[in-house]
């Protein structure tokens, strides 16, 4: 009778994904990032699986490492079997009727655009469970999967699946008494100026498009290391917030924020719904991308001042 071979044995699992990653992302730390785990967890497992083959994968130079030509030529079928046991447990999990709506969207997006939805959301879909998940950079469909995505992206970074929900504008706001101090763009000079530490270049764009870039100081002012701080500082009167429109505009809309100079300055993004395209995908996703869509579409109308008060 004929004799099936044993599967070869294979190292650690955990060693193989950080070879894979670090050698993809040709940085121990960068590949810790996406693991979630310390660039010295990193670093062990991959001296583990050094040890394993009994021999090195990395050549390890004074500022960085290097990989060596088997280590390069192995890559792209690892890679290729990690992203194929990535869809394989989606599928998997896409086959349990009640598993969850996962969303990714940038953390501003998440706190101030996307949860003062979700109540509704729940209200059309009795029984659907949604879960949010907060990161900088848009996910990549075959490590991290998702069924829907909200970001801004610009034109040359849309997915084929995807709804632009609303061009991206940025300007100033404030509380309405500090709305009350000012009359003009250079009225801004003795303004507290609010940044978030991401987009803190906003100021700078949005002065010379209104024409005080040279007569005050973009820089000036705290930075936030997260966009509802820096709405929070905004809110309690502390500072001009240079505000994005998608996230402030329930609060221009009940008066908490006034915008007090004129139109908005497109940013050249949008915010943007991206739509998980592969099978494994929850059947409900363009059910509730479309509600997300109606939603933005109530909310954009909003009166401002017809144009900048100039210097």
């Amino acid at each position: 009778m004929p004799v099936k071979p044993p599967r070869p044995r294979l190292p650690s699992l955990n060693a193989l994904r950080a070879f894979e990653a670090a050698a993809r992302c040709e940085s121990f730390v960068k590949a810790a990032e996406e693991l979630g785990v310390t660039a010295g967890a990193v670093t062990q497992q991959i001296r583990q699986l050094e040890a394993w083959l009994g021999f090195p994968l990395f050549r390890r130079l004074a500022q960085r490492v290097e990989l060596t030509e088997g280590a390069r030529n192995a890559l792209p079928k690892l890679t290729r079997g990690f992203d194929t046991l990535g869809q394989a447990v989606q599928e998997l999990r896409a086959g349990h009727e009640g598993r969850a709506l996962t969303i990714a969207a940038l953390p501003c997006i998440a706190q101030l655009w996307l949860s003062p939805r979700l109540a509704a959301l729940q209200a059309a879909f009795p029984g659907l469970q949604i879960s949010v998940s907060a990161m900088e950079q848009p996910p990549d469909p075959r490590r991290e999967p998702h069924d829907l995505a909200l970001f801004y992206l610009g034109p040359e970074a849309l997915p084929v699946d995807a709804l632009t929900l609303g061009p991206d504008m940025i300007l100033p706001v404030c509380a309405p008494a500090l709305a009350r101090t000012l009359t003009s763009v250079g009225d801004l000079a003795r303004a507290t100026l609010l940044h978030d530490a991401v987009w803190r270049e906003d100021w700078r764009r949005w002065l010379a498009f209104a024409g005080g870039i040279g007569t005050i100081d973009p820089t000036r002012g705290p930075s936030f290391s997260l966009y509802s701080l820096a709405l929070d500082a905004a809110l309690s009167g502390s500072g001009v917030l240079m505000g994005r429109m998608s996230l402030i505009a329930p609060h221009l809309r009940d008066g908490r924020l006034i915008a007090p100079f004129g139109d908005a300055m497109p940013t050249g993004d949008a915010l943007t719904l991206v739509l998980n395209s592969q099978a494994s995908a929850h059947g409900s996703r363009r059910e509730i991308a479309r509600g997300l869509l109606e939603t933005q579409a109530q909310s954009t109308q909003i009166a401002l001042p017809q144009s900048p008060a100039r210097i």
